[in-house]
């Protein structure tokens, strides 16, 4: 099998961090949190409850990128969290490589305004409703997988294994 990189997305709040952290660690791939490459001042505007725009992410993306082709070729495969929340940072993301996939965490907004309250991150909750605005989610052209954030992470894990197989899954 040639290598892959699953990008795990979805907003603040859906758990791509902690979901995709299992993903790889089940199938001991290398990880890659996303929020690890942000550059400081991306961080520091965030953590003052200001939104990011396209100009913002774009080095950031390009990180992102950076490691995705890296990976690729070192033919590795890895997982890294990323909300993604656009198509053309998708798409972006997919001129990495040749095999990159997306996985989509979908997550009702009141959970994920009970998830962000409850933490404590640099990405407060006040911009939950940004990121939504921004949220592009994937078209079915995109080739994604939409988990519903909200079952357990053995189901999600399933999923995940069953769409990397090649098996009809239902849409979540």
């Amino acid at each position: 099998m040639a290598a892959m990189v699953i990008v795990v997305m979805g907003v603040s709040g859906s758990g791509k961090s902690t979901f995709g952290e299992a993903l790889a660690h089940a199938e001991h791939w290398d990880f890659q949190d996303g929020d690890e490459l942000h550059p400081a001042a991306n961080l520091d505007k965030m953590r003052e409850g200001i939104p990011l725009d396209d100009d913002d992410r774009r080095p950031w993306l390009d990180r992102v990128s950076a490691w995705i082709a890296d990976q690729l070729q070192r033919h590795r495969h890895g997982v890294v969290a990323c909300s993604a929340l656009k198509r053309s940072y998708r798409e972006r993301l997919r001129r990495a490589g040749p095999d990159v996939r997306f996985v989509y965490i979908r997550v009702p907004h009141d959970e994920l305004q009970r998830r962000l309250q409850q933490r404590d991150h640099f990405m407060p909750a006040s911009l939950l409703e940004s990121q939504l605005r921004t949220l592009e989610e994937p078209a079915a052209d995109e080739d994604a997988l939409t988990l519903n954030g909200i079952d357990a992470p053995e189901r999600l894990l399933a999923a995940v294994r069953r769409w990397l197989d090649g098996q009809e899954l239902p849409v979540a």
